[in-house]
């Protein structure tokens, strides 16, 4: 059990008066924002991101130009130009795992010959692997309650063992890049199990990768006590790597790479500061938000079927009277898509196989009638100015809780997948070589004299 301080766990008084203190000298007036023309967020009023770059790793479409204007249509998602509903519908057709072929989509550019793919199989397994005595000297020790902490601190620590650890040529980030793909799961993995036993008491085990499995067999087979998995679940779960794996350079956590690797600054530097955007609650933790606001609404209605009585529900969520009284039905919406996340429309179907399976038939067809009711009463109670429909977190979470993974572990699992966006994104900032970014910022204090200690 990692000791607890006073000092890091408890406000003192003299912390709430200084606290008070900043908050009531840290305030800007609203109105600034729209007088000065400042776009938070890095988005329009419409909710349309500022033009801050340009990239070739992936591209969202989510309207269609009509008579010289931008009209919503279905999203679309492309990686590297290649719909990735029709990467998916190929590897499946075909019959095997398809998220080690999107990283090197991502990276390359371009599919991989049937050897090419072989190879880069075998490279990203003979990564699969930590330095000596690194699970019993770092992930075991102050394991943390916070999976996100646990991954951040332990890739930061891989930079000590790292002899070319700041070496950012290019073959050096590449390689970087692509142990830290490689061990993402094992770091995830162990440090639930070293928090499942040192801070709940359940029996420690700790199951070493095969080189011949994909990730996502890796990943259930060293989480589960038996190692034991179906063939559908790790199909499930490699699809949701791959719709996780990359989602445009503007999204919080891709950004915050590319921005970090502007300074040149090292590659597990860069990944640690994507990690602690992800962490964020606005970006990675909707999945758990969605099962824990389901599990509240399960009790609660007491017929799944009934879509009054499921509307009632939803309009208290929207009124702040249900599950965390936020006033959010989560998994509906998304800063981009308005008419639908095609993320979530083509893992739709395969929840569907995995609910079906796990003989979860009810709770899926309320999934369903939820992602249909939802846009209704949210239209209904809210002014808003796009469409509003399901987004990927609204079906990953739910996957998740089917396949039994705890839920400290849904946000690692989106980290698992997205390295392999931040990282091809940190290879391509490098290899544009552009200027470190630095948006503007306008000071609107008024200037004031110095003052004296004794005239204070």
């Amino acid at each position: 059990m990692t000791p607890k301080y006073n000092s890091y766990s408890q406000n003192s008084p003299v912390i709430e008066q200084l606290c008070a203190k900043c908050v009531e000298n840290s305030r800007i007036d609203a109105d600034l924002y729209a007088k000065f023309d400042v776009k938070r967020g890095l988005r329009d009023l419409n909710g349309k991101g500022v033009l801050t770059g340009l990239t070739e790793i992936s591209e969202i479409r989510q309207n269609k130009i009509v008579n010289g204007e931008a009209v919503p249509t279905d999203g679309k998602l492309f990686y590297r130009g290649i719909n990735v509903n029709d990467l998916i519908t190929g590897f499946v057709n075909d019959g095997r795992f398809g998220f080690e072929e999107t990283i090197y989509l991502l990276f390359f550019g371009e599919l991989p010959t049937e050897l090419e793919l072989k190879n880069f199989k075998k490279l990203l397994a003979s990564y699969r692997t930590l330095p000596k005595n690194f699970v019993r000297d770092v992930v075991m020790k102050a394991p943390s309650g916070d999976m996100m902490n646990t991954l951040a601190r332990s890739v930061l620590t891989l930079y000590c063992y790292d002899t070319n650890a700041n070496d950012i040529s290019h073959d050096n980030v590449l390689r970087q890049c692509l142990q830290l793909i490689s061990v993402f799961p094992l770091l995830s993995v162990y440090g639930y199990h070293a928090y499942n036993h040192y801070h709940k008491g359940e029996s420690l085990f700790i199951h070493n990768p095969d080189k011949k499995l994909s990730t996502a067999e890796n990943i259930l087979m060293m989480l589960r006590p038996d190692k034991q998995y179906t063939a559908l679940e790790a199909q499930v779960l490699d699809i949701a790597l791959v719709l996780h794996a990359e989602h445009g350079g503007g999204n919080n956590s891709t950004f915050t790479t590319r921005v970090v690797t502007s300074s040149g600054t090292d590659t597990y530097s860069a990944i640690a500061a994507a990690l602690s955007s992800l962490k964020g609650p606005k970006h990675g933790g909707a999945n758990a938000k969605v099962v824990g606001m389901f599990n509240e609404m399960k009790k609660v209605v007491k017929d799944w079927t009934d879509e009054e009585e499921v509307k009632v529900y939803l309009r208290k969520l929207l009124h702040k009277e249900a599950y965390d009284n936020a006033g959010l039905i989560y998994g509906m919406g998304h800063a981009v898509y308005s008419i639908s996340d095609p993320r979530a429309k083509v893992f739709k179907g395969y929840v569907d196989m995995l609910a079906h399976e796990k003989g979860l038939d009810k709770e899926f067809a309320l999934y369903s009638l939820v992602e249909k009711l939802a846009p209704e009463v949210i239209a209904e109670e809210k002014r808003i100015y796009k469409g509003v429909s399901a987004n990927v977190d609204f079906y990953s979470g739910f996957v998740y809780s089917m396949l039994g993974l705890p839920m400290e572990l849904y946000t690692p699992l989106f980290a698992i997948a997205r390295i392999a966006g931040w990282s091809a994104h940190r290879m391509e900032e490098l290899i544009n070589a552009g200027k470190i970014i630095r948006p503007a910022y306008m000071s609107v204090a008024e200037e004031r004299e110095y003052k004296a200690l004794a005239e204070r």
